[in-house]
């Protein structure tokens, strides 16, 4: 099911006022490319239904549909949840970097040795994301994703 990527959300929003509201863990990885700790971060184990947003600027960029444990302790996922919000940027050495797309945010890195049906594994830093529950996403003004959950 491919939803528009601009439907749902805000996209108007204010970097510079929306990063001074952020702790200083979520300001490190989203603007220094720093990475959290490996199962010491919130959303490593969470199985509830909903989609994953970037804390900056609200784009939708994971649902839980695709969320698997890698046994790495970061949140993992074998793709986006619409491909248009996430950037890939080469890495030196290993994989490729993910970044939002509206708010260039750092989120994690990519890696070929997913599961399939992609094969890939996008392994997210949770302090880059805020999940939103599927019972909220109406209210929170993500509900074209909602029929996502009642497939």
């Amino acid at each position: 099911m491919k939803i528009n990527a601009k439907q749902g959300f805000n996209i108007d929003f204010d970097k510079n006022e929306k990063l001074k509201t952020l702790t200083k863990l979520q300001y490190n990885v989203t603007q220094h490319g720093a990475d959290e700790s490996s199962f010491n971060n919130e959303y490593w184990d969470n199985e509830e239904e909903g989609i994953y947003v970037d804390i900056v600027s609200g784009e939708p960029l994971f649902s839980s549909k695709d969320k698997y444990d890698a046994r790495t302790g970061w949140p993992s996922f074998t793709k986006p949840l619409d491909p248009d919000n996430v950037v890939l940027k080469s890495k030196l050495f290993f994989g490729s970097e993910v970044r939002s797309r509206d708010a260039d945010s750092f989120l994690g890195d990519v890696f070929k040795d997913g599961p399939g049906p992609t094969g890939l594994r996008f392994c997210v830093n949770s302090a880059a994301m805020e999940f939103i529950p599927k019972d909220d996403l109406e209210k929170r003004g993500y509900g074209a994703y909602a029929a996502l959950f009642s497939e």
